[in-house]
């Protein structure tokens, strides 16, 4: 187990006295719940065996009903998610707490250094599919229940989603038939990142996205390369040139009329970047702009597939045709709508030799920006500072959390804070993905201290 953090005040309510010691005994227990969830390997796309999520959802059912709360599995057509409830003292507001329990693919167990559904630690740090996003965020919220052991200042509604990694599909039907339950005056969205080791964060702000597949069509049928190529074009060329538009000469995006935010003003040095991101001794950066601008707040685009013959199975072969899925990711403040049109315009505009350009939308999400002032949001800070003896900053993640988008809009009058577990090399998607156990204790004692100053703002010590 980790040293317990020496260096955290403790909160000031007299509901939080004692936290950071009681949150310190409960963790070899949170731990093992926390592997025990990860073993469960509860993938959620179509490809994977769904009884995992089945598995997966009645096991954090297990979990809350342990804890007091009344408890349901609701699928509403989608994978199942898990709703929880437990009362607070009359008067005190209600916060619900948000995470998924199901994962992305582990890749090839050739990447991982030991096996991806077996928890293991090392070097302070718990590896395994899930160990950080985001079994570590239900286990956040649940060692928060265990802190204030069955007295809970506030009232609390746990959400648990099963199928965020895939688009949260049923998200929309949940929020319209179950919304009632899920309302509250505050909603922590624990699937997100904090700054770096020792150093907390609240998202405000979430790029969007926009996914579209493109094809083009340069012929009826594939011809001999060396019959006909110089004279007529074919679809795999037209489209590596179609989508060499898409960015100008410094790597900045081309397309009109999409929009650019501003980013939070944090130091954030090129070595840092390199280092997060394992670039390439020689390989430059790309775009303009001040690099968290360029990460949170201005659009960006990937191509992320091509279908397209091998190498090794290539023949000398004019492709009749090629298709490429292109992620967008877009402002805060953008609308995905407008996004789209804007992308498929500009794709179809630059179709190269009058080659057929189809463009369709594969899938889009809206941005998140907050407001994030008032009372809420300044216990949220004071509760970080509890748990790491320093004020958390604010950022912007570069990444697309649509749900947020869907929360806020579900419910406007809540503070939504987004918080998360993961820290710069958490690798989460990734293999070798991980979860740093110190800080792990600090997001425990910052939520459980988060409750306790909700708490108070209602006048209740607990």
């Amino acid at each position: 187990m980790t040293d317990r953090p020496t260096d955290a005040p403790a909160p000031t309510t007299s509901s939080a006295a004692g936290l950071p010691d009681r949150v310190h005994a409960l963790m070899p227990q949170v731990r093992a719940d926390l592997e025990a969830l990860t073993r469960i390997p509860s993938v959620s796309l179509d490809a994977f065996d769904q009884q995992h999520v089945a598995a997966s959802a009645q096991a954090v059912a297990a979990l809350l009903r342990a804890e007091g709360l009344d408890v349901d599995i609701v699928t509403e057509g989608g994978r199942p998610a898990v709703i929880g409830h437990v009362a607070g003292p009359e008067g005190a507001p209600t916060v619900t707490l948000y995470a998924h329990h199901d994962v992305q693919p582990p890749g090839d167990d050739a990447d991982w250094d030991t096996p991806p559904f077996e928890p293991i630690e090392r070097e302070g740090r718990l590896y395994g599919r899930g160990a950080a996003d985001d079994k570590a965020g239900i286990m956040a919220h649940i060692a928060a229940l265990r802190a204030h052991a069955g007295k809970l200042p506030v009232g609390v509604t746990v959400f648990v989603e099963g199928e965020e990694e895939i688009g949260s599909d049923s998200l929309p039907r949940i929020l319209e038939r179950h919304g009632a339950r899920l309302a509250a005056d505050a909603i922590v969205l624990a699937d997100s990142q904090n700054w770096a080791i020792g150093t907390p964060a609240l998202t405000t702000t979430l790029r969007g996205l926009v996914r579209v597949v493109v094809e083009t069509h340069a012929l009826d049928h594939g011809i001999h390369s060396g019959m006909f190529g110089g004279a007529v074009p074919d679809g795999i060329t037209a489209m590596c040139r179609l989508l060499a538009t898409l960015h100008d000469e410094h790597g900045n995006v081309a397309v009109p009329g999409l929009r650019e935010d501003t980013a939070a003003d944090l130091d954030f040095t090129e070595e840092q970047l390199r280092a997060d991101s394992g670039l390439l001794e020689g390989v430059q950066t790309i775009g303009t702009g001040s690099l968290l601008d360029r990460l949170w707040a201005k659009p960006s685009l990937t191509v992320i597939g091509i279908d397209a013959p091998s190498v090794d199975r290539a023949a000398n072969l004019l492709s009749p045709s090629c298709r490429a899925k292109v992620s967008m990711r877009i402002a805060p403040s953008e609308s995905p709508r407008t996004a789209y049109e804007a992308l498929r315009n500009h794709l179809e505009e630059h179709a190269p030799w009058g080659v057929k350009v189809s463009v369709a939308l594969d899938d889009e999400g809206a941005g998140f920006a907050a407001d994030a002032q008032g009372p809420v949001y300044d216990q949220a800070r004071a509760a970080f500072a509890d748990a790491w003896g320093t004020d958390p900053v604010d950022i912007g993640v570069g990444g697309s959390i649509p749900f947020v988008a869907a929360f806020a809009e579900r419910f406007p009058d809540a503070a939504i804070l987004v918080t998360g577990v993961e820290d710069p090399d958490t690798r989460a998607h990734g293999a070798n993905e991980s979860l740093h156990l110190g800080e792990f204790e600090r997001v425990c004692l910052a939520e459980a201290a988060l409750l306790a100053r909700l708490g108070s703002l209602a006048g209740n010590e607990g």
